[in-house]
């Protein structure tokens, strides 16, 4: 992958419409991650809200595997496109995952939140992710991703 953190996110490029609870440019309530592609890697930062805390200053468990799974799969889903050669990425759900709570996570400044894909398998792809708050890691990921076809409910969630 290419540096293009100057440009639109992944998102809003290739998904505008989406209204994703975790990166969904046209949710207005979500989280609204926005993943840029960097080395071979996906990079996005985000700044958590006291809103999603489990207790003061630390974020919610469930928040951090929301933005660990919506980072992760663009990070499927732009590493199934470039392996195909397709001009778009195809339509990915999660298969699976696991998170690791390594250590609270602050809600008193930005997150960085890195994926990569790990392997790649027909239309499976695995990546891993991490959110780091002040050089710190404080969660990995692992998940598995499937790109599906126009038979399932999700293949249209990312017209334009």
């Amino acid at each position: 992958m290419t540096d293009d953190t100057a440009g639109p996110a992944l998102q809003e490029r290739y998904a505008p419409a989406s209204v994703c609870f975790g990166c969904g440019p046209a949710n207005p309530g979500g989280l609204r991650i926005r993943s840029f592609p960097v080395g071979d890697e996906l990079v996005a930062e985000w700044q958590p809200s006291t809103a999603y805390e489990a207790f003061p200053g630390s974020l919610n468990g469930g928040i951090c595997a929301v933005l660990l799974d919506c980072h992760a799969n663009w990070a499927a889903a732009i590493g199934l496109m470039r392996a195909s050669g397709a001009d778009r990425p195809p339509a990915t759900v999660t298969a699976g995952y696991e998170v690791k709570l390594v250590r609270p996570t602050p809600t008193f400044g930005p997150l960085q939140l890195r994926s990569r894909v790990v392997s790649i398998d027909g239309a499976c792809a695995v990546a891993e992710s991490e959110i780091v708050a002040a050089g710190e890691v404080t969660a990995r990921f692992r998940g598995k991703f499937v790109a599906v076809g126009p038979d399932h409910p999700a293949f249209h969630r990312w017209d334009p």
